[in-house]
């Protein structure tokens, strides 16, 4: 793979994202973990995102809960117009 696109076409299989510090990893999981549920690819207890460290892996739950929530929020504000 050349170079990963959030917007592209959802990966398949095992997917692993690795970056130094910073690049913005746990924002890209968060928007894939979103894409693969509202797309309806995948439900949250198909998913499992690992991260090393409990500090690291709470920001991963907030960032995708996060990311969740404004999700339904958008799509619930466009439904009602």
């Amino acid at each position: 793979m050349d170079g990963f696109n959030l917007t592209g076409p959802l990966p398949t299989g095992t997917t692993l994202i690795e970056a130094s510090a910073g690049t913005g990893k746990t924002f890209t999981i968060g928007a894939l973990v979103t894409r693969y549920v509202v797309e309806g690819e995948a439900t949250l207890d198909e998913i499992l995102a690992i991260t090393f460290g409990r500090a690291a892996s709470q920001e991963l739950r907030d960032r995708v809960r996060s990311h969740l929530v404004e999700a339904e929020r958008a799509f619930a504000a466009a439904v009602a117009g």
